[in-house]
């Protein structure tokens, strides 16, 4: 599926785990990239992000600030095109959380993703670089390594997960099924997601509202 430039998309998703959780996003989605910014909104915290990523949706910048009424957070994460991961943090507070940035640098050599925890959009670049909404979707089970941004605390770890097709996109369904699993989380889930690969529906997790 050939997606062109077009106008940035307003998505929004409300919590299933939580139902106070409303997540917004609004997404540039381009030939082989995108760039993204949003807001996560809880009853404990408020976060705002933005995503930038490379041609073949591997990511080059990511940076989120976490506010709640006693503390306040920030990270500020980056990937050369070697492959390298930096972070820079700031911290107010003192909320009884996990420090912010990475915890084991070695550990994400070979990851191209950040994972944003909570946030639907931030699985659209995996299954957009394997092409999963096409019939020609590789028939694999390769694990991929993620940054994952632990919420709110903004702990990166490593995150071991998998990705395959279950159904290709189809205009009359308007959404392709994609076969997600965490070996790191120790679950697995079929995703719902759109023709620029953005989630429709995660169970368990969040459902894209109007």
């Amino acid at each position: 599926m050939d997606i062109s430039v077009q106008p940035a998309q307003t998505l929004r998703w409300q919590g299933v785990d939580d139902p106070a959780r409303h997540d917004t996003a609004v997404v540039s989605f381009r030939p082989r990239e995108l760039a993204a910014s949003g807001t996560s909104v809880t009853g404990d915290y408020t976060a705002t992000w933005s995503l930038s990523t490379s041609t073949g949706w591997v990511t080059r910048r990511f940076s989120i600030r976490v506010e709640a009424p006693a503390w306040s957070r920030s990270l500020v994460l980056s990937r050369s095109c070697e492959g390298q991961w930096t972070a820079e943090t700031q911290t107010t507070g003192d909320p009884g959380l996990p420090d912010p940035g990475i915890t084991d640098h070695r550990a994400l050599e070979n990851a191209q993703d950040v994972d944003l925890g909570l946030c639907p959009l931030t699985n659209t670049m995996p299954i957009m670089r394997l092409d999963l909404l096409n019939n020609a979707a590789p028939d694999d089970d390769t694990a991929l390594t993620m940054a994952w941004v632990e919420m709110p605390s903004l702990r990166v770890l490593p995150s071991t997960q998998v990705y395959s097709q279950v159904s290709a996109y189809d205009d009359d369904r308007g959404s392709a099924v994609v076969l997600f699993s965490s070996a790191s989380h120790g679950f697995t889930t079929e995703l719902a997601v759109d023709a620029h690969g953005a989630v429709i529906d995660y169970p368990g997790l969040a459902v894209r509202v109007r």
